[in-house]
């Protein structure tokens, strides 16, 4: 299966904030759904929630740079993909990462 890459730094950049999105409602249905008032989010949430906003702020702060290699959080995702709702945006944000912008070639 192929993924689609972002085609523009908007879009791309969208796609960065949702993922911060997504993890903390993440976070907040697993606060919501838990009796537990001590509550431990499962290992890999902090990781994850980590490797997303250094992305962001990359972006934010103009240091971001495309790269071959997969971004940091990509580890954790596929240890557990199956637990995270949104992975296919997480792996696009890395194909984007890793291949760059989706740009039509011009001829």
């Amino acid at each position: 299966m192929s993924l689609r890459r972002a085609r523009t730094a908007e879009e791309y950049a969208d796609w960065v904030k949702n993922a911060m999105f997504e993890v903390e409602d993440l976070k907040n249905c697993l606060l919501y759904e838990s009796e537990d008032d001590m509550l431990r989010f499962p290992a890999y949430i902090e990781p994850l929630e980590e490797g997303i906003r250094q992305v962001y702020d990359a972006m934010c702060n103009g240091t971001y740079r495309f790269g071959r290699e997969d971004l940091l959080f990509m580890e954790v995702v596929r240890r557990f993909e199956h637990e995270i709702p949104f992975h296919t945006l997480l792996k696009q944000i890395n194909e984007t990462h890793r291949k760059g912008l989706d740009v039509p070639d011009e001829h």
